[in-house]
């Protein structure tokens, strides 16, 4: 009878010895608790969050205490702002472990001063999510005649400024602002990439980046939102994968995801330790080693994720709108090529403040070559097309000169007042205006050329009117014969001391010449002399295609002024 007393009570100790050590274990961490504080890009925070909680129950340990993480969400474009001591944030970051959607937010934060001392990342990749195309699966039937298969280089011509009758008439692109989403700039590179492999130019890069600058949303919330209003061109957005299975899974599956024929760039969601202390250091090591484990992976998976490795679980599904079998990855490109591609996209938001000085004397009444008509009539109908590529805020007046047009000696008149083109004038918007007024422009038969003159009273104007958010242009278009007035003004010799003189490389203003047809070699080293004192650029256009693509290459020069080299 005592033995089987004897086992009981010696259970019944083991039992509480048990206890008091997995109590101890879970209560006693108070006095020996290691606090970890993570923050998180938004769509993956609820996954991190849900790994915190199981890694709290399991009592791990580092050196001797226990963990305890507490997790929050970071705009990664705002967390990297903050940790680079510049652009816009929504507050201080304070915490010990970083995890972004991309390794380009890392790639970025190191390239600033602040940021270069920050570690590589503890753990490379927790989780994959490809950028792919998005639209609303009612309008893919619509989407596949007019695209046929999903492919960047497809969404790039429908993106395509310099081709408004093309794929853009019945195709709109919904991208996402790259300066504030990773998943906006990876299609931006992949995009890219495409276009330079096709041996497209700068002007065709630019033509997308101009249009997309006028169409892109802040968020994959608003981009869905945006798909959603009715239009006679069917949507197309750029999304991760993640958030268009996040997005279905709250809104009835409306949204199918396109993955790109030539591949695609995934978000990596990389794991930075920035913890100062050595403690703290060391809790946040077992932590980011825990995101790797197995029950960490399935969190992710569930939560619409691939893993490192690309294998997807039951959230990426053909009943979600998605297909589980991984895209073909293609090579980020390097830090200076991503660099490159963001400033592009900075400077063709910035603002345009243009005035458009139009010949108009007898020369202009001459036939045009490689199109009906005189070259007065090639210029206007070529300049309106060349509107089209402007958006709305571009600031925009327009001058005609000849000689003697508002009185005696007097060479150029103001045609329609600078302003923002899509602003409301006498009625009508003055794009509207402006394209009246270039329809219905005759060539002085008697007039001589004042370009000189005009170009004097141009520059300064725009230099008493400079704006600095914008970029500061005067376009000429002219015949190619360079100043020609017999009544005197300005030398050509005067005009180039002015502009060298006076041109600011901090207050830039630069001029750019369109010469139709110019022949005459001292005209030709005129303007081109013109342009070039103000790190401008002169073009010889032959004929109306030609003039054309003047007009993006002339935009192209934003991503280089004030410091573009003119060519001949």
């Amino acid at each position: 009878m005592l033995v089987p007393l004897a086992g009981a009570v010696a259970l019944a100790v083991l039992l509480g010895v048990a206890a008091y050590v997995i109590m101890s274990r879970d209560q006693g961490c108070g006095d020996s608790k290691a606090a970890l504080r993570v923050v998180a890009s938004p769509d993956i925070a609820p996954a991190i969050t849900k790994i915190a909680a199981a890694y709290g129950k399991s009592s791990t340990e580092a050196n001797g205490a226990c963990v305890a993480v507490s997790v929050k969400e970071g705009d990664p474009a705002s967390v990297t702002n903050s940790i680079a001591g510049s652009g816009a944030t929504a507050g201080k970051f304070d915490a010990d472990m970083w995890i972004p959607d991309s390794s380009l937010w890392v790639a970025k934060l190191r390239s600033t001063p602040k940021g270069s001392g920050i570690s590589a990342p503890a753990v490379p990749s927790i989780a994959r999510s490809p950028v792919i195309l998005a639209a609303p699966k009612p309008v893919i039937e619509k989407l596949s005649s007019e695209f046929g298969e999903p492919s960047w280089s497809g969404l790039m011509s429908a993106a395509n400024a310099a081709t408004p009758d093309g794929l853009g008439r019945r195709i709109r692109v919904l991208p996402l602002d790259p300066t504030q989403n990773a998943a906006g700039l990876s299609a931006l590179l992949a995009g890219a990439g495409i276009l330079k492999a096709s041996g497209a130019g700068d002007e065709q890069l630019v033509g997308v980046l101009r249009q997309l600058s006028e169409t892109a949303v802040s968020s994959p919330e608003n981009m869905f939102a945006t798909m959603g209003k009715q239009s006679t061109r069917a949507p197309i957005g750029i999304a991760s994968e993640q958030s268009i299975w996040a997005f279905n899974k709250s809104d009835d599956g409306q949204l199918a995801g396109l993955y790109p024929a030539e591949g695609t760039i995934s978000l990596d969601y990389p794991v930075l330790i920035t913890a100062k202390d050595q403690a703290t250091r060391d809790a946040a090591k077992s932590f980011a080693t825990a995101l790797t484990g197995n029950a960490a992976r399935k969190t992710i998976r569930d939560n619409g994720f691939r893993t490192p490795d690309g294998k997807p679980g039951g959230a990426i599904s053909q009943a979600n709108g998605l297909n589980p079998k991984a895209p073909r990855s293609l090579k980020v490109p390097d830090a200076e090529t991503v660099n490159q591609l963001a400033q592009a996209w900075s400077r063709l938001k910035l603002g345009g403040r243009i005035l458009a000085l139009l010949d108009i004397s007898g020369t202009m009444a001459l036939p045009a070559v490689g199109a009906p008509g005189d070259r007065m009539r090639l210029i206007s109908q070529t300049a309106i097309e060349g509107l089209k590529l402007f958006p709305d805020k571009t600031e925009i007046g327009t001058w005609i000169f000849s000689t003697n047009l508002n009185g005696k000696g007097v060479d150029y008149k103001e045609a329609v007042p600078i302003g923002p083109i899509g602003a409301s004038l006498n009625g009508t918007t003055r794009r509207e205006v402006i394209s009246r007024s270039l329809a219905n422009i005759k060539a002085k038969a008697t007039g001589d050329t004042g370009l000189n003159d005009t170009l004097a009273a141009a520059y300064d104007k725009m230099k008493a009117e400079y704006e600095a958010d914008k970029i500061n242009t005067i376009l000429i278009f002219t015949d190619g014969v360079g100043n020609d007035d017999p009544e005197g003004g300005i030398t050509n010799a005067e005009i180039l001391r002015k502009l060298r003189d006076e041109f600011d490389e901090t207050q830039p203003i630069s001029v750019i010449i369109v010469a139709l047809g110019a022949k005459d070699a001292a005209g030709r080293r005129q303007m081109q002399n013109l342009a070039k004192a103000t790190q401008g650029e002169a073009f010889f256009p032959n004929n109306a295609l030609e003039i054309r693509k003047v007009f993006l290459e002339g935009i192209s020069r934003r991503l280089c002024a004030p410091n573009c080299n003119s060519s001949q």
